[in-house]
């Protein structure tokens, strides 16, 4: 019935009644778990001295909960695996957003004048959904409006419209509330206006980029990369790790108060024992399929198993084992199709026939109590469907001719059309049916056309997922709490956790961590992660270890165990594993590069020799230019080539990558004619605004999400 449900209700004839309803919130013991209403308890985050209460975010979170549950239904591939763990933090990122415009609004004291918002309000040519919501309920009351104008009217002059106060007072508070929204939005995308028209370029900025573009050199150009640098030939000493360090503090400063965690994350397995008892469950239920019909028994269910009758195409049949067994096997055979890590899939065969899998239709909609029968006979007296509309009122009638409607999809029948209604057209002889009807109307329907009979199959199948066991689980949790008791530091657990089989992984977690990720630098997050998060920000102290915190995925169960190494509130330290290995580095390839400039200097005569010594060849950059990399990754050496009049002479010079010798040949430049606009758009394209730092300014973020989200 899905599909001609959906015909009736875009009828204009057949209407929806939606009536606007006012709702109430209502806090108690389970929302603030017991925190006082209007002490800090319930402060999700602090913008500056403007606080965001916990009220704010859970509506702010419920919000996105709809709006991913729409997009799931819309788009449920594209949205299947997203992780919810995302959610709380999406959702202060919002708050904060928001409030950083409002004040910001609010402080310039930019409003919106009465003539915009009567334009947006009226006159827009896509009204809002909450506008329309307005509409329909005017509908429900039998008025009929084509303009935001007539609904304004009609709901701010009841009398006039023949409506009382009482009908009209809910739509009047829901329209001022959207006026009121509207002009806050206008204001704010009036002020987002002019802050991002602050960033314009100046005459020497738009030159600079023009020059850059049109300015080439001719570079013969030989690189050597330092590759893999042997630690023994480049020691790098403490003393010079921290001289690096001061002298790239900058680099390593960080926005919120940050703790280095090693985590060690346990994925329990079905265990041989597991996957046994699921061997025996698998014949049980092809004894018991083979035994009778569509049932399991209660004792086979209990454990998990689940059956389904599925009605398919053959071309929808799932591939593999399983096609191959429908497409062959006699009726009432049973098959263990498929048995493996993830679980089993056993499969009685049913009924194989033709049927067709779709059917034309002529629609017709009619208005009314009466005018049905009366339309219903003038069709089958010979009527055609081109003619209703000239025939009776063009208001009265609604025709939608040959459509198509699918019986069944990939995923089997389908419930356009019920079985019953399906059998009365085809036994209507190529007459009209009322296919169904209300007090205001009635949907008629004839059948013009039959799809071409399909290959249908009938199965049972039984599907069991396997999950490891509560034995496997609790053996997982005993070797891990041995385990931690003899390892009750940061520092014991680094040292010991490989030993014992464990794989420890590096995280930094601050107060916005959404979870505990499952890789660096993607949204990817161990289930149910976020209380290990929550233990870390708020009880973990540096070289203490958390408790086992369990996945609720009993799918893929999951122990986890954090050991917080360092916490830091303004830079990351010199120690930080991370920050450490970067500087090692870098004085380590400055120190190659200053032995091999001492190496290739003596050879640095001519190009062919020094590349020849270098073991490389060189290469012709016949159009070297500074508003490309051409072929040089240093952005210092780019630099440096770009600046460099021409000679003989042969310049080495060491990069942050490898070392370097080149030869400028000449300087030209390009006959391009210079366009202001061009490079007006090129400066903002390489300096984009960040618009809520702009809007941030000194302002301190504090985010305590993590005291109110664990384990979702």
């Amino acid at each position: 019935m899905a599909t001609l449900e959906r015909i009736r209700s875009k009828s204009v004839f057949l209407l929806v009644v939606i009536f606007v309803a006012l709702l109430a919130f209502v806090l108690g013991d389970a929302i603030t778990n017991g925190r006082n209403l209007f002490g800090s308890h319930t402060t999700v985050a602090k913008v500056g001295g403007d606080k965001i209460d916990y009220l704010e975010y859970q509506q702010k979170r419920e919000e996105m909960n709809r709006q991913l549950e729409e997009a799931r239904r819309q788009n449920p591939d594209q949205y299947a695996s997203f992780d919810v763990q995302l959610l709380p933090q999406m959702a202060v990122n919002q708050l904060v957003s928001e409030k950083l415009l409002a004040e910001a609004v609010k402080k310039m004291g930019i409003t919106t004048s009465p003539e915009l918002l009567r334009r947006f309000m009226l006159e827009n040519p896509q009204p809002s959904s909450e506008q329309m919501m307005i509409v329909r309920s005017l509908q429900s009351m039998n008025v009929n409006v084509t303009s935001m104008a007539q609904v304004h009217d009609v709901i701010f002059n009841p009398k006039s419209n023949n409506l009382t106060q009482a009908q009209v007072e809910p739509l009047q508070k829901a329209w001022l509330a959207l006026e009121a929204e509207a002009s806050q939005r206008l204001a704010e995308q009036t002020y987002i206006s002019l802050l991002g028209g602050t960033l314009q370029a100046n005459d020497l900025d738009k030159k600079a980029l023009y020059n850059d573009f049109i300015e080439l050199s001719q570079v013969q150009l030989a690189f050597r990369p330092y590759g893999q640098l042997d630690e023994n030939e480049y020691p790098v000493s403490d003393a010079e790790i921290n001289e690096a360090y001061a002298a790239e503090k900058g680099r390593f400063k960080v926005e919120e108060p940050t703790k280095e965690i090693s985590f060690i994350a346990v994925n329990i397995a079905p265990s041989d024992a597991d996957r046994a008892a699921a061997s025996t469950l698998a014949m049980a239920a092809a004894k018991a399929l083979r035994d009778s019909a569509s049932t399991l028994g209660r004792d086979l269910r209990k454990e998990g198993l689940s059956i389904e009758k599925r009605v398919l195409r053959g071309n929808d049949l799932p591939g593999g084992a399983l096609r191959n067994f429908i497409n062959s096997a006699p009726r009432d055979s049973v098959s263990v199709v498929s048995e493996n890590m993830r679980g089993f899939t056993v499969v009685k065969m049913g009924k194989k026939y033709t049927e067709v899998d779709s059917v034309q239709l002529n629609l017709v909609t009619v208005a009314g109590p009466t005018l049905p029968e009366k339309v219903l006979a003038r069709l089958n007296s010979g009527l055609s469907v081109d003619s209703l509309t000239s025939a009776f009122k063009a208001d009265s009638v609604m025709v939608q001719a040959k459509q198509w409607i699918s019986l069944y999809d990939n995923k089997g029948k389908t419930e356009a059309i019920r079985q019953s209604q399906l059998d009365s057209l085809q036994n209507a002889g190529g007459k009209f049916i009322k296919m169904m009807s209300t007090g205001e109307g009635a949907l008629l329907a004839q059948i013009v056309d039959r799809g071409t009979p399909k290959e249908i199959y009938e199965y049972e199948v039984v599907e069991y997922a396997l999950h490891p066991s509560a034995q496997t689980v609790n053996a997982a949790n005993e070797k891990l709490e041995k385990f931690l008791a003899a390892n009750t530091t940061a520092a014991k657990v680094r040292e010991n956790a490989a030993k014992e089989g464990y794989t420890l992984q590096t995280f930094e977690l601050t107060q916005s961590s959404n979870a505990v990720p499952r890789m660096q630098g993607y949204n990817m997050y161990y289930p149910d992660s976020r209380q290990v998060v929550r233990w870390v920000m708020m009880d973990g102290n540096a070289g203490e270890v958390s408790k086992i915190y369990e996945s609720k995925d009993a799918a893929q169960p999951a122990l986890y165990v954090a050991a917080v190494n360092s916490e830091y509130d303004e830079y990351v330290p010199v120690s930080n594993t991370e920050v450490k290995k970067y500087l090692t580095d870098k004085v380590r390839r400055s120190k190659a590069g200053d032995a091999q400039l001492k190496k290739y200097q003596s050879k640095a005569t001519d190009m062919a020799a020094v590349a020849s010594a270098m073991g490389v060849q060189p290469q012709d950059l016949a159009q070297f230019r500074f508003a490309s990399r051409s072929g040089v990754n240093d952005q210092k050496v780019m630099g440096q080539i770009a600046g460099s009049k021409p000679g003989k002479k042969v310049v080495l010079v060491k990069g942050d990558d490898g070392i370097y010798a080149y030869v400028v040949n000449g300087n030209s430049k390009e006959n391009f004619k210079y366009d202001d606009a061009t490079y007006q758009r090129q400066y903002q394209q390489l300096f984009r605004s960040d618009m809520e730092q702009m809007l941030r300014g000194a302002k301190k973020i504090e985010n305590n999400v993590y005291k109110f989200e664990a384990g979702e």
